[in-house]
């Protein structure tokens, strides 16, 4: 591995270690074993290293589990029947992710604050729709493009509220499958 890659691990594990408002790029140049000088050559700052760190890493590791679950709740069946069974793998992902959302949560309150990161979460943002675009496609081949992209938009919009959620209240009551296809029943008045 190069001194990039370890910088975007050692960020990682230095903002689980000591939270985000807290590390210091010397915390990170430690946990990545690389001199200090390396993060203004690689990234420009510490607060972007941190960026794109949190956001490349934790986004992956994410995004290839709610693309798995989309696959595995939706294989041959319509839409509408993989929907429960999808949203419970969904929420499976938020429940074996604690720290990659913890670090998503503070990552985002940090990227809140700053436009040119606003910029570069959006570019991420849509690569996230882009994937999961693609494994509704897969999982239901029915769909046009434009409904795969709205249902891969909505799960994502569900998944992000849902592990908020998770994150500050693990004991309510949450959202299950049956309660989704509930609502939506109940939207569309069938």
């Amino acid at each position: 591995m190069g001194n990039r890659e370890d910088l975007l691990m050692g960020a990682r594990k230095a903002v689980l270690e000591r939270g985000l408002a807290k590390v210091t790029a010397r915390d990170i140049a430690n946990a990545a074993g690389v001199s200090l000088a390396a993060i203004g050559y690689h990234f420009g700052s510490k607060d972007h290293l941190v960026m794109q760190a949190l956001t490349e890493g934790v986004g992956t590791e994410l995004g290839d589990e709610i693309d798995a679950a989309i696959k595995d709740g939706g294989q041959g069946q319509s839409l509408w029947d993989a929907l429960g069974p999808t949203w419970n793998g969904l929420f499976d992902v938020i429940q074996r992710n604690h720290d990659n959302l913890l670090l998503s949560v503070e990552n985002g309150i940090q990227i809140s604050r700053d436009p040119e990161m606003q910029v570069y979460m959006a570019e991420a943002t849509e690569r996230a729709y882009h994937d999961m675009t693609q494994a509704v496609r897969d999982a239901h081949p029915d769909l046009t493009a434009d409904q795969a992209r709205a249902v891969a938009k909505l799960l994502f919009a569900l998944f992000q509220g849902m592990a908020m959620q998770w994150m500050i209240a693990p004991a309510a009551d949450l959202l299950d499958g049956d309660d989704l296809k509930t609502a939506i029943r109940a939207i569309t008045g069938e």
